[in-house]
């Protein structure tokens, strides 16, 4: 279960996915399956190629993208999407999510 984003901010994530950029999408979740984890981070990009070679500076595989037709996108969760999110300076969601 998703919560804690707005619509400007989805519209505006799925518009940079859409476009070909790298984009974060940080937002509470719960999920039984990841005990622990309250909050997953949806890193998009529609240029399957771009998405791929994002992800292996990050050692994440092409296999863990969600195969969504629109909107593909890794998703991050645990002590490794804080790491990430540092490394890609994304502040405000470290900042509005406490991680």
């Amino acid at each position: 279960m998703a919560f804690g984003i707005d619509r400007k901010t989805l519209r505006a994530w799925k518009k940079d996915v859409q476009e070909g950029r790298i984009a974060f999408l940080t937002h509470f979740w719960l999920d039984d399956r990841f005990p622990g984890c309250n909050t997953v981070t949806k890193v998009g990009c529609a240029n399957y190629p771009k998405l791929i070679s994002w992800g292996k500076k990050y050692g994440l595989r092409e296999e863990w993208i969600h195969q969504d037709p629109t909107f593909p996108h890794f998703d991050l969760f645990g002590e490794r999407q804080k790491e990430i999110l540092e490394q890609e300076e994304q502040w405000e969601q470290i900042k509005r999510f406490k991680l």
